[in-house]
């Protein structure tokens, strides 16, 4: 309720441009699903908002988005284009023992990435093209169970955390 209302006092002055700094931080769902919404009715208004934000699926929802990791820009661009760039098959992999497939993954000798997201690992393979039989045979070999594997396409924050370990590289 705070942040709504320090919002209606901002546009009292009828500003061209917006500043928000993490507006949403500690906001409950469906008060930040409400915030957005207003921000895009502003917006929409002809509204310039430039939003700082932590939350990858709040950055999705912006025109333009800069990605920034220890002070350095790594992409500016529309959530699309940046997510057009991720440039390998992304699968979603789910089994039994979460920690103990996330291990596994990590030590696969084709593993490129291999990070918890949700329920979910998110995985890319070395190969262009994953062998998912094999993949899925090691895993079994090792006691997992329950495994499916399904390719996905990548979110912002898939694609953030590419441009982050490519960086670093």
């Amino acid at each position: 309720m705070k942040q709504k209302l320090a919002l209606c006092c901002a546009m009292i002055h009828r500003p061209e441009i917006l500043f928000l700094d993490e507006p949403t931080t500690g906001v409950d769902a469906v008060s930040r699903k409400e915030f957005w919404e207003m921000l895009k009715t502003l917006n929409a208004g002809g509204l310039t908002i430039f939003v700082s934000t932590p939350y990858m699926d709040e950055a999705s929802l912006c025109e333009r988005v800069a990605l920034i990791q220890a002070g350095e820009i790594l992409a500016v661009d529309t959530p699309e284009n940046i997510n057009e760039t991720f440039g390998r098959h992304l699968y979603a992999i789910k089994g039994g023992n979460k920690r103990a497939l996330l291990n596994a993954l990590k030590s696969f000798e084709h593993c490129q990435s291999a990070y918890s997201f949700g329920s979910s690992i998110h995985y890319t393979d070395s190969r262009q093209q994953m062998d998912i039989e094999e993949l899925l045979l090691s895993l079994l070999a090792q006691g997992h169970s329950d495994i499916t594997i399904e390719e996905i396409s990548p979110s912002i924050e898939d694609s953030f955390m590419k441009l982050m370990t490519s960086h670093d590289s």
